[in-house]
C-alpha cells in the first residue's frame, strides 16, 4: 500500500500502476447492520510531477452486505468508486501530505471507502419497506 516515490524517481519511473487487495477495519462501514464483505480491490495509476507532487487516480471496488435499510431483508450492493488525489510534500489543507519519500495509500483508501458508501442499502431498487398488514 505504499508508493516509494524517492526510489521511483531514482529509477526514472515517473508513471506507473498499482493493484492490491486491502482488508479494511470493521468500523469503516457506516451503514447499520451491514459490513464490507471480503477485501477491497484497490487499483490505479500514479504520476510523479517535477515539483515532487504525486497525482494518483484511485479505483476501489467492494461489496457491502447486511440488512435492507427499508425492510430488513438480506441485501447487498457492489460499490465501484474512482477518485483523483494529489499528494504533496508540504502540508496544506486541500491535499494529502507525504514526507517526500513514501506515500502510504491507507488513509486515501479509507477515505474513499467512507465517501463511496450509499446512504441506504436496499434489497431491490423499488423496495417499499416493511409490509405491515392492515
Amino acid at each position: 500500500m505504499e508508493l516509494e516515490v524517492k526510489k521511483l524517481n531514482a529509477l526514472k519511473k515517473y508513471t506507473g500502476t498499482f493493484d492490491f487487495d486491502y482488508s479494511p477495519e470493521s468500523n469503516l462501514c457506516l451503514l447499520p447492520f451491514c459490513k464490507i464483505d471480503g477485501a477491497v480491490k484497490v487499483s490505479g495509476d500514479y504520476e510523479i510531477y517535477e515539483d515532487d507532487c504525486v497525482g494518483v487516480n484511485l479505483c476501489i471496488s467492494y461489496k457491502i452486505v447486511g440488512q435492507c435499510s427499508y425492510c430488513l431483508s438480506d441485501a447487498q450492493d457492489k460499490i465501484n468508486f474512482t477518485s483523483e488525489i494529489l499528494f504533496v510534500p508540504e502540508k496544506d489543507d486541500d491535499n494529502y501530505y507525504y514526507d517526500g519519500i513514501k506515500i502510504n495509500l491507507k488513509t486515501a483508501v479509507d477515505d474513499a471507502i467512507l465517501i463511496s458508501q450509499p446512504s441506504v442499502l436496499l434489497c431491490k431498487p423499488d423496495c417499499k419497506g416493511i409490509d405491515v398488514p392492515k
